[in-house]
């Protein structure tokens, strides 16, 4: 079994644009350039290459969930320091991996950046990359959008290969 999912693995791929004059990716437009900057200097500290996160838990501002109640990580660790601490998504493939958040509160990458841009619940617990906010006008939010999408590898995403067996 081992030895079958290695080989599967091999079959998967990371062919979306990293950043600017990777080698053999395509070059960004100016608007996705205007993207990589300001994701450098507002997301990777919680979401770097190569797989676009770090792994950790984090607060990222969200109000509690009414329905769910979810308590984040607490809920396992019994600590009151990891009260609506969530898993740091990988931002790979972020374009066809809707709905966001843990709760799939947001429908739209634009509600995304909406909410860290003008959405967060400020508490003691929030992410402490976090705690200035995230200052990004209405077009710096469409330039990253762009860089985000260049996040996505289609070809993978949309292997017949890798399809469920209809079967």
């Amino acid at each position: 079994m081992l030895k079958a999912l290695s080989q599967f693995r091999l079959t998967l791929s990371a062919n979306s644009e990293v950043r600017p004059g990777d080698g053999g990716t395509e070059t960004f437009t100016e608007q996705e350039t205007n993207g990589y900057v300001l994701f450098r200097a507002n997301c990777n500290s919680c979401h770097r290459a190569p797989l676009f996160t770090t792994g950790a838990f984090a607060n990222n501002g969200l109000a509690v969930d009414t329905t769910y109640r979810d308590a984040g990580r607490m809920k396992i660790t019994g600590e009151p320091a990891d009260s609506l601490k969530f898993k740091i998504p990988t931002l790979r493939n972020i374009e066809f991996s809707f709905p966001y958040m843990h709760d799939g509160r947001f429908k739209s990458l634009r509600n995304v950046l909406d909410h860290y841009a003008e959405g967060l619940l400020h508490s003691t617990m929030l992410a402490s990359e976090l705690r200035d906010g995230v200052v990004l006008s209405k077009d710096e939010r469409t330039d990253l959008m762009a860089f985000l999408l260049t996040l996505s590898d289609r070809e993978f995403c949309f292997n017949p290969d890798h399809a469920f067996p209809r079967e």
